[in-house]
């Protein structure tokens, strides 16, 4: 798998992390409830790998999902780096509007593409309040992939914070991408806005 499906393909697990569940019960430990939110999502990952439709439709599903799953606000600060400082505004704001569209963009066009997959679910770390749900996903024709979902606000709100496959972050691969472009056009938020915008356009 290239780096770049790899990538779509780690959005796209992500994404799909997931509509409402239950309340966790308060015997759980947090551990248990870090393990229980990427366990209960197995499914819904599932069968949004196989859902159908047009792509209007699959961004319908795929955006609220993104919304409550994902910090997506704190994910886009955070592959901003430095940068996220010396924004105005009103780059912020519409740099943050992008980058959510274009995870949605990521994910809708590569749907299809994942149909066939298992999602096990290992053992659970703790770092300070995060927690590291390690699982194997397994597609056809594909050596099993480790993935660890690192997820924040376990104790009222979890959340998506970083997936990390083969010792490689996601996010910290998408901020090294962004202040590669922003170091090779000037530091230019305005560039990697309309950048981004031709992305989603490919979409």
């Amino acid at each position: 798998m290239t780096m770049a499906n790899r990538r779509a393909f780690l959005f796209l697990c992500c994404s799909a992390l997931v509509t409402p569940i239950a309340r966790p019960s308060l015997a759980q430990t947090p551990s248990d409830r870090a393990a229980a939110f990427v366990r209960t999502t197995g499914e819904r990952i599932l069968a949004a790998m196989r859902s159908t439709g047009s792509v209007a439709e699959r961004r319908k599903i795929v955006g609220p999902i993104i919304d409550q799953a994902i910090d997506v606000d704190g994910v886009a600060q955070f592959c901003l780096g430095r940068f996220w400082r010396t924004a105005t505004p009103d780059q912020q704001q519409r740099y943050t509007k992008l980058f959510h569209e274009v995870l949605i963009g990521n994910i809708t066009s590569k749907l299809g593409e994942y149909k066939e997959v298992k999602l096990t679910v290992g053992r659970t770390q703790t770092r300070d309040d995060i927690y590291i749900v390690s699982t194997t996903i397994e597609r056809a024709d594909n050596p099993p992939t480790t993935v660890d979902w690192v997820v924040g606000n376990v104790t009222s709100n979890p959340k998506v914070i970083d997936v990390i496959a083969e010792d490689t972050s996601l996010r910290i691969t998408q901020r090294s991408d962004y202040a590669s472009f922003l170091s090779h056009n000037n530091n230019d938020i305005d560039k990697l806005i309309r950048a981004m915008k031709d992305q989603l356009a490919q979409n």
